[in-house]
């Protein structure tokens, strides 16, 4: 079953300024910060500005504008950690199955030590 846009999600609550963030950079339609349960050595979360719950919802919704400074957002989110030279991976849950826990778009950043395979064997 696909989520729906909780405006009350922690990340709603970020941008709002109602919950504090590490802030990595921003601009007008994104916001990259540092992850409080790091997954790995940087763990990067970037974030839409617009009420998209998925990456569904945001293709089919979003302006080619929010499309085009989501994407740059990301790579520059990485190239400003330091992790272009030993790599980065990029993940984006969507859904239960996927194990998806906040209806909001969002890209998890990984770098900066080996990480391992996608799935375990």
């Amino acid at each position: 079953m696909k989520m729906s846009y909780d405006p009350n999600n922690i990340f709603a609550k970020i941008l709002r300024g109602e919950i504090p963030c590490n802030k990595h950079d921003e601009c007008d339609h994104t916001l990259a910060f540092f992850d409080i349960a790091p997954q790995a050595k940087t763990h990067i979360l970037v974030i839409t500005k617009g009420a998209y719950s998925d990456m569904a919802d945001f293709s089919a919704n979003a302006s080619s504008g929010e499309q085009a400074a989501f994407i740059t957002a990301i790579g520059r989110a990485a190239k400003l950690a330091g992790l272009e030279e030993g790599g980065y991976r990029i993940i984006s849950n969507t859904g239960k199955d996927s194990h998806q826990e906040v209806p909001h778009l969002h890209m998890h950043i990984l770098g900066g030590e080996p990480i391992g395979p996608l799935r375990a064997s």
